[in-house]
């Protein structure tokens, strides 16, 4: 009896530049505006952005349309690292990025046509998984002992 062939890893497919008549820096710069509006006013998620950024909110607005320009159009606009920003939230629980995820969806559900709002909403749950694996998933040390042996 033959074996099956080994299993090959295989690259994710390459995120492409999204190619859509409306979506452009001013359509991302609303959706980025909408969406933290709405992080803003919420009762969980608000306070800890509050924070952070206290009234300084127009350069993060900016960063983040920078943020999902490189994302979304591939432009290159945006050169900072998320993952250390992030880091630095201690405050953040890992149920908070159901909040953010459920604010971006509906969110982008009333900004975009669908197929649209399903491509920034994809993206932006990768991005929600690379941070939650960063601030949340621990390996244990090299070395350690554990007590159920």
């Amino acid at each position: 009896m033959a074996h099956p062939a080994p299993a090959q890893l295989q690259r994710p497919p390459e995120e492409r530049a999204v190619v859509h008549p409306e979506v452009d820096r001013t359509f991302i710069g609303r959706l980025v505006r909408e969406f933290y509006g709405r992080v803003r006013r919420n009762d969980r998620l608000g306070p800890i952005f509050a924070a952070h950024i206290g009234e300084t909110w127009e350069p993060h607005l900016e960063k983040m349309t920078d943020f999902w320009c490189s994302v979304i159009l591939k432009d290159g606009s945006y050169s900072g690292r998320p993952v250390p920003a992030h880091l630095k939230l201690n405050q953040v629980r890992e149920e908070d990025f159901g909040i953010w995820l459920d604010t971006f969806r509906q969110t982008a559900g009333e900004l975009c046509e669908p197929e649209l709002a399903a491509v920034f909403i994809e993206r932006a749950e990768r991005i929600a998984r690379s941070l939650q694996l960063a601030m949340f998933f621990r390996l244990p040390a090299a070395g350690a002992v554990s007590k159920e042996g």
